[in-house]
């Protein structure tokens, strides 16, 4: 595995502040963000004095019933090559469902969402990740998620899926501890014994990021600071096995440099001192299923880290689902759409389908109109749809300022409205722009000045 060392997650917001932190590693970019050829200065100019980056991508949907869109491999691979990083990373996740080709509509989510832990699943999973890996210049390694939802037909535990994953495809891990953690309060699962029964051999780097718990749920916003629950599983990992990176991840509410730094130099601690002590205990003596500990809940007693983050952030959720750049740019010519990975032995496309038609339901579930998949938790597909509509509104008023410009203080309503009516079937920046084509028809739009009208129909005309 490639040493990394500690880094954080690359976003323009932060710019200035990563650019003067002279003991930073290494950085992670969101890949549909960056377009080859045209790297932002700043970043480019981390390249140059030696910091590692590596792209981190969001819209594969590697979980998802479809094979991976030749063109989104493309792109991710040169991505990899223009700012060379040693591996790529993508998530476990589905993103979009729905079949165009066939006269429905494909839905995009704008957001992670969870696969179905079963065995059909993870037959399409492989598949897809080995499609991937065919398509990349460098290694692959995949992420869990953190998730609000669960599959009522789960066959396997996390750590099950993510070994025979790994078994099965060679791919190699990003584990985010954060991620475990809401797991552990989201849906009760232990994440130290998940810890334990990990492929760990196969990690390529480690995640963590702060969150906010809500309802007795918790939301992975990356824009909070990370709490002691989630730096006490990193030192549990820590002392299994020594991760060759550790980053910190923010996508919002963004603090000041030196509470960044603060962050990073706690990170550090611990990681400096879990292996200290696991080069006394833990490879002598070995490691028995839940020794690492419970970690504590957020609030809850019990020894504190080597150090605390320095402030507090707020603001909206984000998650890891960041929003994109200023615009799409030209996507690179894709090879020819890959079929069945060579070598594969199983036949996955009846799998495919009838992936397709329940990812399909609860996309619909979420975004639309559609019935409550038989077997979810009704109370947490509203928090779950209402988490995606309020994630779109925030990502819409970031790519396209000039809407809650216009609209002011109606901007969060009519925004939220917009997104529970019409589900986004294209990206951030389409939508943005049908939400303000919306809002201009006299016919169907809200009561609007003429003044407003007429500032959206300018801003449509500079950007359609």
């Amino acid at each position: 595995m490639v040493a990394l060392g500690t880094g954080i997650g690359w976003r323009p917001e932060m710019a200035s502040g990563i650019a003067g932190m002279t003991d930073l590693d290494w950085v992670e970019v969101v890949a549909e963000n960056i377009c080859p050829g045209h790297l932002p200065p700043a970043l480019r100019a981390l390249r140059e004095r030696g910091v590692t980056v590596v792209p981190h991508g969001v819209g594969l949907g590697l979980g998802g019933a479809d094979r991976p869109s030749p063109a989104r491999l493309v792109h991710l691979a040169h991505v990899a090559a223009e700012v060379g990083a040693p591996l790529v990373t993508e998530h476990i996740a589905f993103v979009r469902a729905g079949d165009s080709s066939a006269g429905g509509r494909r839905v995009e989510a704008g957001h992670l969402l969870p696969v179905p832990r079963t065995r059909e699943a993870l037959d399409v999973l492989c598949e897809n990740v080995r499609i991937a890996q065919d398509s990349l210049p460098v290694p692959l390694a995949l992420e869990n998620i953190a998730t609000l939802l669960a599959w009522p037909e789960d066959e396997l535990t996390e750590a099950q899926f993510l070994g025979e994953l790994v078994e099965r495809t060679g791919v190699r891990l990003l584990i985010d501890v954060a991620n475990l953690h809401t797991d552990h309060v989201n849906h009760g699962r232990d994440p130290a014994a998940t810890l334990a029964e990990l492929p760990l051999e196969a990690l390529a780097y480690v995640h963590v990021a702060g969150g906010v718990e809500r309802g007795g749920l918790w939301h992975d916003t990356h824009a909070h600071p990370v709490p002691p629950a989630v730096l006490a599983l990193l030192g549990d990992l820590c002392a299994l096995r020594e991760p060759p990176g550790v980053l910190l991840e923010r996508d919002d509410a963004f603090p000041a440099p030196e509470e960044l730094a603060a962050e990073l130099a706690v990170i550090r601690a611990v990681v400096a001192a879990t292996g200290r002590s696991s080069a006394r205990s833990v490879r002598g003596a070995g490691v028995a299923r839940g020794a690492p500990g419970t970690p504590r809940a957020p609030g809850a007693a019990g020894p504190a880290p080597a150090a605390e983050p320095a402030g507090r952030g707020a603001g909206a959720p984000s998650g890891p689902f960041p929003a994109p750049g200023p615009g799409p740019c030209t996507a690179p010519e894709p090879r020819e759409a890959s079929g069945p990975a060579g070598g594969s032995p199983v036949d996955t496309a009846p799998a495919r389908a009838r992936l397709a038609r329940s990812q399909h339901a609860l996309l619909a579930a979420l975004t639309g109109d559609g019935p409550a998949p038989l077997g979810f938790d009704a109370e947490r597909l509203r928090v779950q749809r209402s988490a995606l509509a309020g994630k779109r509104a925030a990502v819409m008023a970031r790519v396209a300022p000039q809407l809650p410009a216009v609209l002011g203080e109606d901007y969060q309503g009519a925004a939220l409205r917009y997104a529970h009516r019409h589900p986004m079937t294209e990206g951030f920046h389409e939508s943005a722009r049908d939400f303000a084509r919306r809002l201009t028809d006299r016919r169907t739009g809200p009561t609007l000045s003429w003044s407003q009208r007429r500032r959206l129909r300018r801003w449509l005309r500079e950007h359609d």
